[in-house]
């Protein structure tokens, strides 16, 4: 059933002018040089969330570390992890290394064309689905992120929420009606790049837009006030204490986060709630985790990191060993140039910044 935001409106025609201004103002960007679904892949999961600019170099540099899909599949997660450290949101890379595991063990490493395999795959949602089929494999498949439902919300005038996954799925079965079936590649890059480009968040480009004839918003002034977002939950924030913890021959302790849940896997320097210093010292917490006594000398400065849901405010003090370390810690203490072959989050980068 068509969707009502359908009704007259010029399909014909709003295809047309997009896909024909894409081949014309589209940006160079390393991953349109090739149809290679691996390296569509890498890219389309390196981009979510993270700015076209950030993604470049690492998305060249990861393709020349790991040319192949085999290449990335037998290599350690930790090396994995270091390649992906400042992109943030590590359990992308985490989900793109089991997967590419499991192509090479059920497929041959060949990337399935087959939406309902490549949807199986760990760490593929719907837009990755979508970009990977139309791009790679020039299906005329969806694919719907933030950008593309801020277009489309004032192209057609829509005012759903599109925080709601119900609006999400509206947007994907516009998408299915109006894509170009005889280039939907390209129709589904250009309406991500208009948005990146042109129909931009707070102030649009308007008088620059290739299909502003067809747009509902332009016409009744409502462009500034689409999409409609309504966020329901507050961003959460977490206070921390974070000791930079020396030893006599001055490395520095670091530990590994659980395998599960935010950064897993990732390193990090020793953390403490803040709240639980309301009924104990910072030694004594130490000594309690881990089983040694330190001397805390100095604070060394404040860091604030912000996730998409919660923020971080971290205290870090500089502090030494007071007694020898049992082999067995829970701590690995290593030297400054081996702390950079760890993969650490940006969050830790930051406290690296303050080391004396």
């Amino acid at each position: 059933m068509t969707d009502e935001a359908l009704h007259k409106f010029n399909q014909t025609q709003f295809k047309n002018d997009l896909i024909e201004w894409f081949y014309k103002y589209q940006r160079d960007l390393p991953w349109r040089k090739t149809k290679d679904p691996y390296y569509i892949w890498i890219s389309e999961v390196m981009l979510q969330q993270t700015k076209v600019d950030t993604v470049i170099n690492y998305y060249n540099n990861f393709t020349t570390r790991y040319p192949t899909i085999f290449d990335l599949a037998k290599a350690p997660e930790q090396e994995v992890l270091k390649e992906w450290e400042g992109l943030g949101y590590y359990s992308r890379a985490r989900n793109l290394h089991e997967a590419v595991k499991e192509v090479v063990a059920r497929y041959d490493g060949v990337v399935p064309e087959d939406p309902k395999a490549l949807g199986a795959l760990k760490g593929i949602g719907p837009y990755t689905q979508g970009a990977i089929l139309s791009i790679a494999f020039n299906q005329a498949e969806p694919a719907v992120d933030g950008n593309v439902m801020r277009v489309l919300a004032r192209i057609l005038l829509i005012k759903d929420n599109i925080m709601d996954q119900k609006t999400r799925r509206r947007f994907e079965k516009i998408v299915r009606e109006i894509i170009s079936k005889e280039d939907p590649s390209a129709f589904n890059q250009a309406l991500m790049e208009l948005g990146a480009l042109i129909c931009i968040p707070r102030s649009p480009r308007c008088e620059e837009c290739p299909v502003q004839r067809h747009c509902r918003a332009f016409a009744t002034n409502n462009e500034k006030n689409l999409p409609v977002r309504i966020t329901k939950k507050r961003q959460k924030s977490l206070d921390y204490i974070t000791v930079c913890l020396y030893d006599e021959a001055g490395n520095i302790a670091i530990e590994q986060r659980p395998r599960t849940g935010l950064l897993a896997n990732m390193w990090q320097f020793p953390m403490f709630d803040k709240n639980d210093l309301k009924e104990n010292s910072l030694v004594e917490l130490f000594a309690e985790r881990y089983g040694f006594d330190i001397i805390v000398e100095e604070k060394l400065g404040n860091v604030k990191h912000v996730f998409s849901h919660l923020t971080w405010n971290l205290t870090v003090h500089y502090a030494s060993v007071k007694q020898s370390i049992e082999d067995d810690s829970r701590l690995t203490f290593v030297s400054a140039t081996e702390l950079l072959t760890y993969p650490i989050s940006v969050a830790h980068q930051k406290v690296m910044n303050l080391l004396p």
